[in-house]
């Protein structure tokens, strides 16, 4: 095992040449970190030194530059094999992210939906692991069924198991919520959806950004990610499956790269996982991607979600005391991701106010619908914490909070 480096939180901050701006005057406070993080120097200088140096478009080039750039690409799926656990490089496809994953996963089943069907989600999802499955239901008759959640967050694990029938065949999970960071027990899960015969599918968007993910531990037949929320660029990320659920799935798009042969009559695929990356690929931000998962991974991944909870559990402590505070799920098994309320107070003007001293922060339903109505809410403002949030800025979050708290009272 490489050593890992000592957790110098000046030290990251300076890697992040974003962090010295100022906002109205103040020092920027960085905690939309659910939404998008800021990048470290080291994915910037990958991205660019590419482009300087040695770019071309991938596979089948014969010189020297299509050669080199194809083998950088490549090497960034071999480090996305290494971060998510899995077995081979061929169950790793690049997408543009989670999003474009979860519905090649949806469009790829289509074939195998007939009307009555069913597929299980949960109150927790994000509508990227919503809508794709409302396809299935308005164009083959498949039947939506939700997993509720408990007054904490967490989700009725009596209830999903009563949800199986003889008609279920897939079953589609958050592992981390962007809203609460409740952590779903996907293990046990997907073990219950095995056992029913169903596909198991999890996104991993929150999840693999604050904790070490292994997809054959958890079994999935399929793992979501996207780089933009890893320190890495946007427009890029993966999705794992297993060797035989990617050989039964169909293409999501056609085109250059992801054939074999084209004739008048017929065509053939592609091998994995060139068969689901039709056209020209995101060939910069894949190469991105795999130096934010060289730099996140240089350090102590359990160090790293310590500081985060750390901050978070300080946040928590010092908001109880605004008036008319409600945190939006109490999980015992969290992320470092904080939704609230305050009681007479929208969402919207709440980060408004915290713009004013240099706070950022998420409002709204954070794509969250179901989630929301199931707590009684409409939106929420949510901080959320990564590598480089210090406690100094939690302490900037609670005071602009009471702040805010006065002035909309």
């Amino acid at each position: 095992m490489s050593q890992k480096r000592k957790f110098d939180i000046d030290a990251i901050r300076a890697e992040f040449p974003i962090l010295n701006r100022e906002i109205n005057g103040k020092p920027i406070a960085y905690l939309d970190n659910a939404a998008s993080a800021q990048k470290p120097e080291a994915v910037m200088q990958a991205m660019q030194g590419q482009m300087e140096h040695s770019y071309a478009n991938v596979h089948r080039g014969l010189h020297t530059m299509a050669n080199e750039t194809t083998e950088a690409f490549e090497a960034a799926r071999t480090k996305v094999v290494s971060f998510l656990g899995a077995a081979e490089a061929s169950e790793i496809i690049f997408t543009t992210g989670a999003t474009e994953a979860l519905n090649m996963v949806a469009y790829g089943l289509m074939g195998e939906i007939k009307s009555g069907d069913e597929i299980i989600i949960t109150k927790t999802e994000h509508h990227s692991n919503i809508v794709p499955w409302h396809f299935l239901r308005e164009r083959f008759g498949a039947v939506i069924k939700w997993v509720p959640i408990l007054e904490d967050g967490t989700l009725d694990l009596d209830a999903y198991k009563s949800l199986f029938t003889p008609r279920t065949k897939i079953v589609s999970v958050v592992h981390m919520s962007n809203v609460t960071g409740t952590i779903n027990p996907v293990r046990d899960m997907g073990k219950i959806a095995h056992e029913h015969n169903c596909v198991f599918v999890v996104d991993g968007t929150q999840a693999a950004v604050h904790f070490p993910v292994d997809v054959l531990e958890v079994d999935a037949d399929f793992y979501a990610m996207t780089g933009h929320k890893l320190y890495g660029p946007t427009g890029i990320g993966a999705l794992y499956g297993k060797r035989e659920m990617l050989e039964r799935l169909q293409p999501f798009n056609g085109g250059g790269e992801m054939i074999a042969d084209v004739f008048e009559d017929r065509i053939t695929y592609a091998d994995i996982p060139h068969k689901f990356e039709a056209g020209t690929p995101p060939i910069i931000e894949a190469i991105g991607m795999g130096a934010a998962i060289d730099w996140i991974s240089e350090f102590d991944r359990a160090e790293v979600e310590a500081h985060e909870m750390a901050l978070y559990e300080r946040a928590l402590a010092g908001l109880k005391q605004v008036n008319a505070f409600r945190i939006i799920g109490a999980a015992p098994n969290k992320g470092a991701v904080l939704s609230f309320t305050l009681e007479g107070a929208h969402a919207h003007d709440i980060a408004q106010i915290l713009d004013k001293y240099g706070i950022a922060i998420r409002a709204g339903m954070h794509c969250a619908q179901p989630l929301m109505e199931s707590f009684g809410v409409s939106s929420t403002a949510r901080a959320s914490f990564g590598i480089y949030n210090t406690e100094n800025e939690v302490d900037r979050l609670i005071a602009a909070v009471h702040k805010a708290r006065k002035f909309l009272s």
